[in-house]
């Protein structure tokens, strides 16, 4: 089975900038990573991770491309997740993020799931649309007034007297 995949770049515009991708379910994460990077004329070369989601792209679990938790945490990894396995008709959403520096982030969405068409090449680039800056937008993060509540905005970091720890601890 084919999976069809719609990859849109969150950019906060109103201008939509998205790819579609044909890819067997079979293949992994790591494929789909490539697929992407590919069709939006990146190197390839930077860190990226899926993140399973929900129907409101809430960020879940992380499937990275490379381990680097230094053994603290197990990760799952893309070469090692196939597209199935996290992808179905009943969570049909990733969040993908490329280049944690710049944080091209972008929107997977499972559309459709058809038969392997028999001659062709997968992953296959179906449809482009819309061009890609050459510099990712910045994120503005923001939260609302009741998000922070119980934060402290007076604490002074340098002040250790009305801090919990010892400063010559070690």
């Amino acid at each position: 089975m084919i999976y069809r995949f719609r990859i849109l770049f969150d950019n906060d515009t109103e201008d939509d900038i998205f790819r579609d991708i044909e890819i067997r379910k079979t293949d992994t994460l790591e494929d789909l990573h490539n697929a992407i990077t590919q069709s939006f004329g990146f190197d390839g070369a930077e860190m990226a991770s899926f993140y399973v989601s929900d129907d409101e792209w809430n960020q879940g679990q992380e499937i990275s491309l490379f381990n680097m938790s230094e053994g603290l945490d197990p990760v799952k990894l893309m070469n090692e997740t196939t597209i199935e396995s996290v992808v179905n008709e009943d969570h049909r959403n990733l969040i993908y993020v490329y280049d944690f520096l710049s944080m091209w982030t972008f929107l997977v969405e499972l559309g459709e799931v058809v038969e392997e068409a028999e001659g062709a090449d997968y992953p296959n680039l179906m449809f482009v649309h819309g061009q890609i800056p050459n510099e990712a937008p910045i994120k503005e993060f923001t939260a609302e007034s009741d998000d922070l509540d119980g934060f402290d905005d007076e604490i002074d970091v340098d002040d250790y007297e009305d801090l919990d720890f010892d400063e010559n601890w070690n």
